[in-house]
């Protein structure tokens, strides 16, 4: 059942907000650490364990399923090349979030999001 499992909105309407989830699964693959806030950190994670697990299987579909969701080849390959075989046998839990403190403009609670 998903009683109060609430997708994260972010503030955002749906587009920019598919689009900074986007930019922000780019940058975790490509740099394997990004630092942002803590809610953000929450919902790229889930985003990120779907499509390292599909890049797990390594053959053409899922190449093409990663092309439409990350922006460029150079994440697709990192994934298919070294992020896929390094947990081909890890069956899921691919990364941590470890809480920081506080913004200081703003009082955000941030965190680094990070590959295990």
């Amino acid at each position: 059942m998903r009683h109060q499992n609430k997708p994260g909105k972010l503030s955002l309407k749906a587009a920019p907000r598919k689009a900074l989830l986007r930019g922000l699964a780019t940058h975790l693959v490509l740099r394997e650490k990004i630092k942002t806030t803590l809610t953000r950190a929450k919902v790229v994670r889930a985003k990120v364990e779907k499509y390292v697990t599909v890049s797990k299987a390594g053959d053409l579909a899922a190449r093409r399923q990663l092309l439409r969701y990350f922006y460029g080849e150079k994440a697709v390959k990192k994934l298919l090349t070294e992020l896929g075989p390094k947990y081909k046998t890890r069956p899921g839990g691919y990364t941590r979030i470890v809480k920081l403190d506080t913004r200081k403009g703003d009082n955000a609670p941030m965190a680094i999001i990070e590959f295990v």
